[in-house]
């Protein structure tokens, strides 16, 4: 008798970007034949990296340079890809997804990557024409046609991803002004010493910082010309960008009667409350924590694919992350609790003449908090002893200034 291999399992990918494209990729290395694969992205490109949208912006890359799979990847592993074609809806009890175009698409594994959506601040003149977000190729392009008259932006929100935009818009040419509601930037990540030497070395790149600055109205009739902020203050803008945070996407999975709190529950094997579906990355929400950064979305698609390859012990687990800023001669590393609290050690080391500064945060014999700026050589060595949570000895000498051979003697002691 002739052995017949089984049909392959329909996989289907809602969400062309970095989280599910990962799980793809994986997959495919790991068990190329297991399943026949389909993938919708709204957006009309293959998957590129989105990390590199500032330096895009900055004219530091070509669209080129940021493609991770262009068009012909998706046919060379026999992959069936609708570019530019929004999922609407999921009929759960007939297994298939349905598109805005009416094309039913049937799955045996169904996985949501649908991303975030940004954060529009809810002011009058937030629908005017000039007023962008910082999310896509398409808003990028926005931006750089806005550049090309040069002119005043303004960008809300001093975290990354605005201070990145104004970076790229000054590269560009314009006058920029960034808006931040807190009193001091990026407050997430950096302390308020770090958050104002951050503010010294924008303005010495022509970047104009307001602090405590509540944007309360954008102001024009036709197209944007400024902004008014509550204590009355108007400042003219040709270009205003809002980066004040993003939100998971999850329209698709609470209208299909997934369970859903701020984003997509999904539970340690990264299934959702239906088991046929699974969604990682930025539109989900595990053990009540949501996702920004690359670092756990990239850790979720592993998880994944081990786990739609065979391999029913591999389990999601969040460790401590990293963020970086990429605005050129800025270097920032910060990553875990960099505040501490009342059980907290903190270790600081500032040299102002270099700038650099140093903070690490202590709890019990554990490294819990590290912020490095002006000098992030040892930033993954810090992050390694965090995440591996090795316990550091009472040489908090060599923590602040030798942690490589802390590591080394941590491994050692574990081995």
């Amino acid at each position: 008798m002739t052995f017949r291999p089984s049909r392959p399992k329909h996989l289907v990918l809602v969400g062309n970007g970095m989280a599910g494209m990962r799980a793809i990729e994986d997959i495919i290395a790991r068990a190329p034949e297991r399943y026949a694969i389909t993938i919708f992205g709204a957006e009309p490109h293959g998957n590129y990296d989105r990390i590199l949208l500032s330096s895009l912006l900055a004219g530091e890359k070509d669209f080129e340079n940021i493609v991770l799979h262009g068009h012909d990847w998706y046919q060379r592993h026999d992959i069936t890809l609708y570019a530019g074609e929004k999922i609407v809806a999921i009929d759960r009890t007939a297994r298939e997804v349905i598109s805005e175009t009416g094309r039913h698409t049937p799955y045996d594994v169904l996985i949501l990557a649908t991303g975030s959506l940004p954060i529009m601040l809810p002011i009058q003149g937030a629908a005017l024409p000039g007023v962008l977000t910082f999310r896509t190729i398409a808003d990028v392009e926005a931006m750089q046609r806005a550049a090309e008259k040069s002119g005043k932006a303004i960008v809300i929100g001093g975290g990354l991803l605005g201070l990145e935009a104004a970076y790229g818009l000054k590269r560009r040419g314009m006058d920029v002004t960034v808006l931040h509601l807190m009193p001091h930037l990026m407050e997430r990540q950096l302390d308020p010493v770090a958050g104002a030497m951050l503010k010294q070395d924008l303005a010495r790149r022509g970047i104009e910082v307001i602090t405590n600055a509540c944007t309360e109205a954008i102001l024009g009739r036709n197209h944007v010309t400024g902004v008014v902020l509550a204590d009355g203050r108007e400042i003219p803008a040709d270009l205003v960008v809002m980066a004040v945070g993003i939100r998971p996407n999850v329209a698709l999975a609470q209208s299909s009667g997934l369970a859903v709190n701020r984003g997509i529950e999904i539970d340690d094997r990264l299934a959702t409350s239906d088991p046929a579906i699974y969604a990682i990355g930025e539109c989900v929400e595990h053990r009540g924590d949501v996702f920004g950064l690359v670092a756990p979305l990239y850790q979720m698609a592993r998880t994944l694919s081990e786990r739609l390859c065979g391999n029913d012990d591999a389990l999601y687990e969040a460790t401590a992350t990293a963020t970086r800023l990429k605005v050129t001669g800025i270097d920032v590393f910060s990553a875990g609790d960099i505040y501490g609290d009342e059980d907290s050690e903190i270790l600081m080391f500032r040299d102002a003449a270099r700038g650099i500064y140093k903070r690490l945060v202590m709890r019990d014999t554990h490294l819990v908090g590290t912020l490095l700026y002006g000098e992030v050589r040892d930033g993954l060595t810090y992050l390694d002893l965090m995440q591996k949570h090795h316990a550091i000895p009472t040489a908090r000498e060599a923590l602040m200034f030798s942690p490589h051979a802390l590591e080394n003697s941590a491994q050692e002691a574990s081995a």
